[in-house]
């Protein structure tokens, strides 16, 4: 018997620490890990000792004999990884770099952003002799992503929050939230009260698909839907027309997956999560019947895992439809998937895409459609979204061994009262920060900040997460990110690369103060997420978000 990895998986690799046999892979030391889908146990190695079962954040991991129905598709799963990389020594016994031995007393660190990337980059610093971490929020609630991006049926993946709870019980950790950098202090004056600034800002705003009718009323950024239903401050006020049949998503990644899911989802299941009563009333209301997710590629190129696919397949109620002409094997994805080299997440991915396809529809009210090769070239509609102009394209190969999709001749219009648009995520510019404009991010070498298209890194400038290398990756690709940004940190400062500052912390209390004198701390942080918790226990969930930035200053004020 072995155990299994499973949907949940945030890749944060606690469970690679405590294997005694090594049997988890890949880890944070080979170079698989920032490209995996998540985790994977080798069922001939696995001794049975369960100690990754009770290190892991999320619930992840169970035993193979108590694994049900739909979770049994996640032994292959983890078998298959191993097939295509034998296991090898992960060198985690290698002895620590001479810097993370070093005495850093009165080092004083700053980390802008409180999402995954900022918190294990908080972790790895306070873990040394002598560091101060402050962090930073223009919100009145930490967690970024966690809190505002995991879907709300999802609540599993939430549970790394516990990770982040210990690092804000430490002494030498300070949390200020409704505190944004550019707005009420500068970055500047930041730096001039730490020796380094770390910014994890990740990547809040959405791209564009570039088409006629883009802005039309019912065509919105998927960022945007997700944060209102996520009770985010910033769109808890926004509203989405559900009267219409018919959704069509543009992109499928896993945030597309995730927006069709939740508009299709009963809404007495999501009453048992923590989504925003605003959105769960609506939903409860919504007409929708029917959502269409469109990829741009073929299966083997579509954007998601295979975990939040093979989620979708026993959804309640709703028909899961592909059609078997959208998973052809075409010439280019044959010769890809005859490789020696082939990633088995890639053949799982259109195995799993060929039995959805293979299966009767089950006469539901509700559909689920997915589609491939399928590109929008127009919304249109006269005062509000009305429908889809869509192209077929055909996949022709490219450069160093990627995949083009083309445009043909063959065009349809696919009838929708609502757009969103999942294509992508893209950061946005800190006042007094570089930034690629290009690229959406903090322009870096390895987590090393330089001024755009430099290569010169700015002493005492860091950045990591999303804001370091664009969206890519699941939660616990962060900490490996975080680990080589703050590792580039440490022998900067044990190299005598980074200055003293030149204000010190009490004067920078008083002028925090001052600039922001309604910025909470993490007492106050804690007394909204205890009221947050009361109120969901009233009515057996997880939690009731606040979403009104008052309300909360309310709770924090003891009012």
């Amino acid at each position: 018997m072995s155990f299994v990895i499973l949907q949940p998986c945030c890749n944060e690799a606690s469970c690679v620490d405590v294997c005694p046999v090594d049997c988890i892979h890949p880890t944070p030391d080979e170079p698989e890990f920032m490209r995996t889908e998540m985790l994977h146990i080798d069922p001939q190695s696995c001794i049975d000792c369960g100690a990754c079962v009770e290190a892991c954040p999320v619930d992840a991991i169970k035993s193979e004999d108590d694994l049900d129905e739909q979770e049994e598709p996640y032994l292959d799963l983890n078998k298959d990884y191993f097939d295509q990389h034998p296991m090898e020594s992960s060198g985690l016994d290698a002895p620590k770099p001479l810097w993370r031995k070093a005495d850093y007393s009165g080092m004083r660190v700053a980390i802008v952003g409180s999402g995954p990337a900022a918190y294990y980059a908080a972790s790895e610093l306070i873990g040394l002799k002598g560091v101060q971490v402050n962090m930073f929020e223009r919100l009145l609630t930490p967690y970024g992503l966690v809190r505002f991006g995991v879907a709300p049926d999802h609540p599993s993946t939430k549970g790394v929050t516990d990770v982040f709870r210990t690092v804000e019980r430490r002494r030498n950790f300070e949390l200020h939230l409704g505190v944004e950098v550019g707005v009420d202090i500068t970055h500047d004056e930041l730096a001039a009260s730490h020796h380094a600034v770390i910014y994890a800002v990740g990547a809040s705003s959405a791209r564009r698909l570039g088409v006629p009718g883009e802005d039309l009323p019912g065509s919105h950024a998927a960022t945007e839907f997700v944060g209102w239903y996520n009770g985010h401050p910033d769109h808890a006020a926004r509203e989405f027309d559900l009267s219409g049949r018919r959704a069509v998503v543009v992109g499928n990644g896993n945030v597309a997956l995730d927006v069709a899911r939740i508009l299709l989802a009963d809404p007495d299941e999501l009453d048992r999560t923590d989504i925003a009563d605003h959105a769960l009333d609506a939903l409860r209301t919504s007409d929708i019947e029917e959502v269409v997710v469109l990829g741009r590629r073929g299966v083997a190129q579509a954007g998601y895992t295979n975990p939040e696919m093979m989620a979708l397949r026993h959804l309640p109620g709703v028909d899961f439809l592909i059609d078997l002409d959208e998973v052809a094997i075409d010439p280019v994805t044959a010769e890809l998937l005859d490789s020696p080299t082939v990633d088995s997440s890639l053949t799982t991915k259109v195995r799993v895409a060929r039995d959805v396809a293979d299966q009767a529809p089950n006469g539901a009210r509700k559909r689920l459609v997915l589609r491939y090769l399928t590109s929008p070239t127009e919304i249109v509609g006269t005062d509000r979204v009305e429908a889809v102009k869509v192209v077929r394209n055909r996949l022709e190969p490219g450069p160093d061994g990627s995949v083009i999709a083309t445009p043909t001749d063959e065009t349809e219009t696919i009838d929708a009262s609502l757009v969103l648009r999942a294509v992508g995520y893209r950061g946005v510019e800190v006042p007094g920060v570089p930034f690629d404009e290009s690229r959406g991010t903090v322009p870096n070498i390895g987590g090393r900040v330089t001024e755009a298209g430099g290569t010169e890194p700015i002493a005492g400038l860091y950045t990591t997460g999303w804001a370091k290398r664009g969206p890519s990756g699941v939660i616990g690709t962060n900490k490996k990110c975080a680990i080589d940004t703050v590792d580039c940190l440490l022998q900067d400062y044990s190299g005598g690369g980074l200055g003293e500052p030149a204000m010190r912390e009490d004067e920078f209390a008083a002028l925090l103060d001052e600039k922001a004198p309604d910025h909470v701390d993490g007492t106050g942080w804690s007394a909204i997420d205890a009221a947050e918790k009361a109120a969901g226990k009233a009515r057996k969930r997880p939690r009731v978000k606040f979403v009104s930035l008052e309300d909360m200053r309310v709770v924090v004020r003891g009012d």
